[in-house]
């Protein structure tokens, strides 16, 4: 039903592009979103009628007279009946006040045997009119040991236009990723860079770069069992989900969020 959802809005349509070397499993079906993947989120968060207050960097949870103080790097800190948490399991566990306290030890193992993979994510735009000749959407690279992935972003999404410039996104091998992890960003840039121009060397030459550093990717080991939530404290409710809870894709994010809703509601 989600699915059906999103795609009756045009949020999401049916992946027709061709994409090199990806694993196509029998009686699955791969989508894409015209408007990038932050359209979904942007969807329902509309759908909700909730008040979104963004870029907010939360650093402490407390109790404080039945409710939870939770305070952030700028402002004065707010107190809340509930607290949901869906950020990186790390992060989850870097946070200061009450909360690790309150964290029985199973829970605690749990969720530090949590795993996340690492990447660098290479965006390069273009300006209107050029041209990037190649016979494919995107390619899945398997004999370079920096990039594993390259898409021409705007093939892929079915949006090309003569009005607007082409962009090509690269996404690292994991090895590359924690490999330089902590490198200098600038540095990091220019190896992706110098690995691009091996692999399609009649890339032309991009008006703007834009390098950004993935450090929780993808799931490489979640939550045991997948339960999709975890109640960290019961009176004030605090809990915990995403995909470090169940697996890093849209179904997983789902699974998640509909355990969280149940969750909730028991306790409202």
């Amino acid at each position: 039903s989600f699915y059906e959802e999103l795609l009756s809005h045009g949020i999401l349509e049916p992946l027709t592009a061709p994409v090199e070397g990806m694993v196509v499993k029998e009686g699955f079906c791969n989508y894409m979103a015209p408007q990038g993947i932050s359209s979904v989120v942007k969807y329902y968060l509309k759908q909700s009628g909730a008040d979104v207050v963004y870029e907010q960097h939360v650093t402490r949870i407390s109790l404080r007279d039945g409710k939870w103080e939770v305070s952030r790097k700028t402002g004065p800190p707010e107190q809340f009946d509930i607290v949901i948490l869906t950020m990186p399991v790390p992060q989850i566990l870097q946070l200061q006040g009450d909360l690790l306290n309150m964290i029985n030890g199973s829970q605690k193992q749990q969720l530090e045997s949590v795993s996340y993979s690492s990447r660098y994510a290479l965006g390069l735009f273009y300006e209107a009119g050029t041209r990037i000749d190649v016979p494919w959407a995107a390619q899945y690279i398997t004999d370079n040991p920096c990039i594993r992935f390259i898409s021409i972003d705007n093939k892929k999404r079915n949006i090309e236009s003569p009005e607007i410039g082409p962009s090509v996104v690269v996404h690292t091998t994991v090895t590359f990723g924690s490999e330089h992890l902590d490198a200098d960003p600038a540095e990091v840039q220019q190896l992706i860079l110098h690995h691009l121009e091996r692999v399609l060397p009649s890339l032309p030459k991009a008006a703007s770069v834009k390098c950004q550093k993935w450090r929780y990717s993808q799931v490489t080991k979640a939550v045991l069992n997948c339960p999709g939530q975890m109640i960290l404290h019961t009176q004030p409710l605090l809990i915990c989900g995403g995909d470090g809870f169940t697996h890093s894709n849209f179904d997983g994010c789902i699974d998640s969020a509909m355990s969280l809703a149940e969750a909730v509601k028991s306790h409202l």
